[in-house]
């Protein structure tokens, strides 16, 4: 049975975030000191997240699910869960692509400890890999991420390339004055790995609460500056994926926008997140969330959490309203919520 929201849209895609620590302390993402971490027995388990994904693809035909944090490379024995949920098949009966094939698995790291796992994960099973990477500038690297780990990052798609990750995808979210001026470098960088580079507007998650309109590097500019050097073709087949897709037409690649701020694609989302500690939200803005955890622990049987998984779904917004007088910010920040 699919899983339809009220305006109808079908449920295909599941975030779910293992773990809301990090080690990094991204300026958009995070405050640099002060968080209170989630004690272990908060979070759940890998048989919890089994049982919970299990639903999901088996009664609501869920196709792809994406590993998110915090870090989620932080998570101990990570490539465990990682083999658990790549045994899950899509249901024959499904109407989805994949219907009788493995679920989509894949995971967005900051890389910085990728080096270390990425063979593993992909024995594991896991599927695809989005690493993130906001600057090749050692001192703007620093001050963007608070660590000095840039080396790692780098180390770390090179060991995704060559455990065979295919495709291996960098996530750059330009801000105004921060690290618009990269925008050609970062694009070069992915010509030159032939790995595609997805550039994410800037959104109101920032612990700090400072997001300005005038911070975010819309669409049309970053794809006017990159087309200015490397001539590019919209691909216009998108679906409900999040990023819009040009091609360059010398051949080399392709390049990404997430156009959450400037053109929102709420109209077509398929997703909803799952947080670290069990709480189910059907927006990363949403306000509102639902508590999966407690049904588990409390002894709720599989029917009961699919029928509460459904009630979620059907009070699900038409989108996050960004920029209009309307809009609500979560009281949460991009790494408690899950990338």
């Amino acid at each position: 049975m699919e899983l339809v929201d009220p305006f109808g849209r079908t449920v295909r895609d599941l975030r779910i975030s293992v773990t809301d620590r990090c080690n990094f302390r991204c300026t958009y993402c995070m405050p640099e000191e002060g968080m209170v971490w989630l004690d272990r027995t908060e979070l759940l388990t890998f048989e919890e997240i089994h049982r919970l994904a299990t639903i999901f693809v088996k009664r609501f035909e869920v196709d792809g699910i994406r590993l998110t944090g915090g870090e989620p490379t932080v998570r101990a024995h990570l490539p465990v869960l990682v083999e658990k949920l790549a045994k899950l098949r899509v249901p024959d009966s499904a109407s989805s692509p994949r219907r009788g094939k493995p679920i989509d698995l894949a995971l967005t790291t900051n890389g910085a400890t990728l080096r270390l796992v990425a063979h593993e994960l992909k024995a594991a099973g896991l599927s695809r890999i989005n690493i993130s990477l906001d600057t090749l500038q050692h001192q703007k690297f620093i001050e963007i991420t608070r660590r000095d780990h840039l080396k790692n990052v780098l180390d770390g798609i090179s060991a995704a390339v060559q455990a065979g990750f295919a495709p291996v995808k960098i996530n750059a979210v330009i801000q105004r004055g921060v690290n618009d001026d990269e925008i050609l470098a970062l694009a070069s960088f992915g010509r030159e790995k032939q790995i595609e580079v997805r550039f994410i507007e800037f959104m109101p998650l920032d612990a700090q609460d400072q997001w300005q309109r005038n911070d975010v590097v819309g669409q049309d500019e970053i794809v006017a500056t990159i087309n200015n050097v490397y001539t590019l073709e919209q691909v216009l087949a998108r679906g409900a994926a999040p990023a819009k897709s040009w091609r360059y037409l010398d051949g080399n690649g392709t390049v990404g926008v997430v156009p959450s701020v400037t053109k929102p694609f709420c109209g077509d989302c398929d997703r909803v997140r799952l947080t670290a500690e069990g709480q189910f939200r059907t927006c990363l803005f949403s306000t509102t969330e639902f508590d999966l955890r407690a049904m588990l622990r409390g002894g709720a049987n599989d029917d009961a959490i699919a029928i509460e998984i459904q009630r979620a779904v059907g009070t699900k917004w038409a989108g996050h309203a960004i920029g209009n007088v309307t809009f609500v910010r979560p009281k949460r920040s991009m790494s408690q919520i899950g990338g």
